[in-house]
């Protein structure tokens, strides 16, 4: 048996410790913002936050999670009540696809988190793990740019 907490809730899994997180949140939890999408954590369609960190979902074992808070997309907000940062991702349009927003979303919900105000260099360095084949990446970057110069979104 697994135990993992994720968006403040415990959960416990009857799964192998080395099956990845991604595996777990999608297919035992439920929990389908993070994309699969290359498995050699080289996109970062999956990517959620570890204690705060973002990791790579479909590299990170569950095991490594044990006694640990993951934080996915849908623990920032709903539809219905977006967070902050996913408010601004839908005011710049930053999705076209969507294959790999969850992923951007959280990684930026990082950075925010450890440096408020970034500058626009600190941004594209911390989000360069995470790509977006459609290329909006300008768009992305005015989303979190606009959470970070405290405008409403």
């Amino acid at each position: 048996m697994n135990t993992l907490t994720v968006n403040g809730v415990r959960h416990t899994l009857d799964i192998d410790p080395s099956t990845p997180l991604l595996y777990a949140l999608r297919n035992q939890l439920e929990l389908n913002g993070a994309k699969f999408g290359c498995g050699m954590g080289q996109c970062g369609a999956c990517t959620v936050l570890l204690d705060g960190q973002p990791v790579f979902g479909c590299l990170t074992p569950v095991a490594a999670c044990e006694g640990r808070q993951v934080r996915t997309i849908e623990g920032l907000g709903s539809a219905d009540k977006p967070g902050k940062l996913q408010a601004s991702f839908i005011k710049h349009q930053a999705a076209q696809c969507g294959y790999c927003i969850a992923g951007m979303v959280m990684r930026a919900q990082s950075l925010l988190e450890q440096h408020p105000h970034p500058t626009e260099a600190q941004i594209r360095r911390h989000m360069e793990p995470n790509l977006c084949r459609c290329g909006t990446h300008m768009r992305i970057i005015a989303a979190i740019k606009d959470v970070a110069e405290g405008s409403k979104a």
